[in-house]
């Protein structure tokens, strides 16, 4: 009857307007009230949250990314993957696959890329006598790549709180990552033949060549980072700093397009993301003590296994709860609550941890896609300019390719534990 009341209350709370973060606070702190342990046991609470080292490479990621989109790094990505696959029936389509997949190895965030790449993306297939739908559809499809290849800001917080290794949930991003890019480029492929869509010429080696070298500092990063983790050099939060300093020192160097005022409106834009985020997290170690209070984690628990009888309908269970769950929650909420809850069970059943952390990340990258609260749908519409209605209708048709590779990637474990089992 307690978790009914804090549930109800809370969803109607973020019905009528309040920030998830902010609703849930005041949930718990109400239930504190009631029960009588009081706001300062609360307060203390929300700072424990908050006071991790291995979380401040979230903001910092997020900084980065931001520098190198204010920086217009990101117009030489796409100029040297439209040298590369430009020419492909479909090609801008590809072109806009792997333009993400190359800033996925920067930014870590699925956002990032739809809002930094996804209007000149949008812009250039219009040009090019793509049907606006179609350009939008792909453009929010290719940016759940980011996540799921190192840097990842997901996989940092997955990592945080189910204290598991970042750097081998990094290395196991990159293959699922890989074949999600391959599987979307099938489907701009066999769409782009059925309605007969344009592609480029296919430049010359020396076009490509200088294309190339002048993204080649951009395309380092992902090297920097992974590098520098593997090899010991830094902590992933440290790599993250590193990425904010590599993105400034590329751009001093080589391509001279940030400004103090970009700076300042990608420091700014940093403070708001990283500070929705720290009160959602706050939120979260609030209402995560709650439900351990109320037994929540040990009654879903006995849930499952009361349901299924093995690891294969354990992973059956939890695939089809997130895919409902990330239709209607935004994806940070349901990994900080659910992540924390399900980690423990899938341990019981033999389930290694990073092969279920990028299954849960893999499934939080298909939910922003999916209306009606795909919050990378609601970001692409903004930046292309489409309506919001018939872009949830066009993506429908591109969740078919993440939803094959998460099958494979749960039927082969060894597809994402291979590249992690290398640093044991």
């Amino acid at each position: 009857m307690t978790l009914a009341l804090i549930g109800g209350l809370w969803l109607l709370m973020v019905l009528i307007g309040v920030p998830i973060g902010v609703a849930m606070i005041f949930v718990s702190m109400g239930y504190f009230y009631w029960s009588g342990m009081g706001l300062a046991f609360a307060s203390q609470r929300m700072v424990d949250a908050l006071n991790s080292f291995p979380m401040l490479a979230v903001p910092l990621f997020i900084l980065a990314a931001a520098i190198l989109n204010s920086a217009g790094i990101t117009k030489h990505l796409f100029g040297f993957a439209r040298a590369l696959v430009g020419h492909i029936p479909g090609g801008l389509g590809h072109v806009n696959v792997l333009a993400s997949l190359f800033f996925s190895g920067m930014s870590g965030s699925a956002l990032a890329d739809a809002g930094g790449l996804g209007k000149m993306e949008i812009e250039a297939m219009r040009e090019a006598g793509y049907d606006e739908e179609f350009a939008g559809a792909v453009t929010a499809a290719s940016s759940m790549i980011g996540p799921l290849v190192p840097p990842s800001i997901t996989m940092v917080l997955y990592g945080v709180i189910s204290n598991t290794s970042i750097g081998k949930l990094f290395l196991g991003g990159v293959v699922p990552g890989v074949l999600c890019a391959l599987a979307l480029m099938v489907m701009v492929y066999l769409m782009a033949k059925r309605r007969d869509y344009p592609c480029d010429p296919r430049p010359s080696l020396t076009v490509t060549g200088a294309l190339f070298v002048r993204s080649f500092p951009a395309l380092l990063t992902p090297l920097v980072i992974v590098g520098g983790i593997f090899s010991g050099f830094f902590s992933p939060t440290e790599a993250a700093a590193v990425t904010v300093l590599y993105a400034i020192l590329i751009d001093l160097l080589f391509y001279r397009e940030l400004t103090l005022r970009r700076l300042w409106t990608a420091i700014y834009e940093t403070t708001a993301t990283s500070a929705t985020i720290a009160t959602i997290i706050a939120g979260v170690a609030l209402l995560g003590y709650v439900l351990a209070r109320e037994q929540a984690p040990q009654q879903i628990a006995g849930m499952f296994l009361g349901l299924v009888d093995g690891p294969v309908g354990f992973l059956i269970a939890v695939n089809l709860m997130l895919f409902v769950l990330g239709a209607f929650i935004e994806s940070l909420v349901i990994l900080l609550i659910v992540v924390p809850i399900l980690v423990p069970v899938a341990m019981g059943f033999g389930v290694d941890p990073v092969h279920f952390g990028i299954i849960v990340v893999f499934n939080l990258m298909i939910s922003i896609l999916t209306p009606p609260m795909g919050m990378a749908l609601f970001v692409v519409a903004q930046v292309g300019g489409i309506p919001y209605h018939r872009l949830a209708k066009a993506i429908l048709p591109w969740l078919l390719p993440p939803l094959a590779v998460l099958v494979l990637i749960c039927t082969f474990p060894a597809l994402v534990t291979t590249l992690p089992s290398l640093l044991d």
